[in-house]
């Protein structure tokens, strides 16, 4: 009789109740995971993905999903400021809201985060034409907004870079930083394979994520000798890494063989007991 008790009050409540309960029941469970990692709303996204923004902004999201900050965990909060939780102050700018910078602040607000490159960029003939005129290049110029992807040398090129000026300085840069990126790049495919091996490989991932932030910082200062004149020292970095990993897989390449030999003798010595037991007896 007191099982039937949970059913008993279930039918006696009023209509309007069991309307609450159905609300309350597809707002928390239905339009949710149900198991695993909980996703974290973000009023900004939902916002901007809504009809009552232009074609134009509600492609924000789509965009940003596919860029190396979404990737890394680098979401409109983290740059734009505000609250993502917070409908009502999602905009305040007692949350830190900033909104879109206009082009000559683009990087100071990039430069938040990439303070590096940010003090080479003003350095530069790009930062100096900015600075002088409001006008010159910007971070989003090569880069682009909230289609941001990993930094790499393919930014440098023809279509873009001719835009603004002729490409034959331009190209002297290009190959003064194809031999380093070259490197870095056999870096990161073999730093893949080892992960598919089950190798652990944060030490390594480390000392190259520090080498290409050093790296990334030079070659903005668009100074074509001095990236001359480091190449010897960022390629001596990488070919320590590159040492440690050739170790590992030497290693790797070690216990493969052993367990393979290992496995030899076990099907030798199975195959020689089996004809030892075949043999009939005096």
């Amino acid at each position: 009789m007191r099982s039937m008790l949970p059913l008993f009050i279930l039918l006696i409540l009023p209509p309007a109740a069991q309307a609450d309960w159905k609300e309350q029941f597809e707002k928390e469970f239905l339009t949710r995971p149900w198991a695993g990692v909980q996703v974290q709303r973000n009023v900004c996204i939902e916002c901007h993905s809504s009809e009552m923004m232009k074609p134009e902004d509600r492609d924000i999201p789509r965009k940003w999903e596919t860029s190396w900050h979404s990737q890394n965990g680098i979401s409109c909060q983290n740059c734009h400021g505000g609250d993502p939780n917070d409908a009502e102050n999602a905009m305040s700018p007692q949350r830190g809201f900033v909104g879109t910078p206009k082009p000559a602040q683009i990087p100071e607000f990039c430069g938040k985060c990439h303070a590096g490159i940010l003090k080479n960029f003003l350095e530069s003939g790009h930062g100096k034409a900015l600075k002088t005129s409001g006008k010159g290049p910007n971070c989003v110029t090569c880069h682009g907004s909230h289609t941001v992807q990993k930094a790499s040398i393919q930014i440098i090129n023809e279509a873009s870079c001719t835009k603004c000026h002729s490409y034959g300085r331009v190209k002297e840069m290009r190959q003064a930083l194809l031999v380093t990126e070259n490197r870095m790049n056999e870096i990161e495919k073999s730093l893949k394979e080892l992960k598919t091996e089950g190798v652990f490989t944060e030490e390594e991932d480390k000392s190259l994520f520090s080498t290409q932030a050093e790296f990334r910082i030079l070659f903005h200062t668009e100074d074509v000798s001095l990236v001359k004149k480091r190449t010897d020292e960022f390629i001596r970095k990488l070919s320590s890494i590159q040492a440690k990993i050739q170790k590992t897989f030497e290693e790797i390449k070690f216990r493969k063989n052993f367990s393979a030999f290992l496995m030899m003798i076990f099907i030798g010595m199975a195959i020689g007991f089996g004809l030892l037991a075949k043999t009939p007896k005096e």
